[in-house]
């Protein structure tokens, strides 16, 4: 895959799932919450996993929940560093049973969703594709702003004081039949 293809995960997600509107961004609050909160960790934790890096994990995320949906695997190895794959696995333990065991119990203990069918995998994925493209909006517009790392002083000036300790949050999406 060539810098071009990844890079076009982000249109093809749009043209396949949508994007929320400005305006429209209070009825995603959960799980923005929780996937600016896990981001904001590794941040702390891991300052060269900065605002450009997490441009790269919002790809690789993408990429990694259309192979979910779509049973087609994708050797994303070339673009993945210690960085990116850190922010990378904190967006996805905010929503991906796949990667987040305890959210995976949870599923299925309390829910009637099935992980194993690809349609509603596909539709389970639809709050979270939404959020992570409005987040690569941000990125972009604070990093043009405050500089290579504007997205998380944005971030830690907004949530920051909301954010504390190590673990990773998650949400608990709920399908409606």
């Amino acid at each position: 895959m060539q810098q071009y293809q990844f890079d076009k995960i982000y249109s093809q997600m749009e043209k396949e799932f949508g994007k929320i509107k400005r305006g429209e961004e209070d009825f995603h609050n959960m799980m923005f919450f929780a996937l600016e909160s896990n981001l904001l960790k590794v941040h702390r934790q891991h300052p060269s996993s900065n605002s450009r890096r997490l441009r790269e994990a919002l790809a690789l995320a993408l990429f990694h929940i259309r192979s979910k949906y779509t049973g087609e695997p994708v050797s994303l190895d070339n673009f993945r560093n210690e960085d990116n794959e850190r922010l990378e696995h904190a967006l996805l333990m905010a929503f991906d049973p796949f990667t987040n065991a305890d959210l995976r119990a949870d599923i299925d203990a309390e829910s009637h969703i099935d992980l194993t069918n690809c349609a509603i995998r596909r539709r389970y994925y639809e709050e979270p594709v939404l959020c992570l493209l409005r987040l690569k909006e941000s990125v972009d517009t604070w990093e043009k702003r405050m500089g290579s790392n504007g997205y998380f002083d944005f971030a830690e000036s907004i949530i920051g004081p909301q954010v504390t300790g190590d673990d990773m949050t998650y949400v608990l999406i709920e399908l409606q039949p």
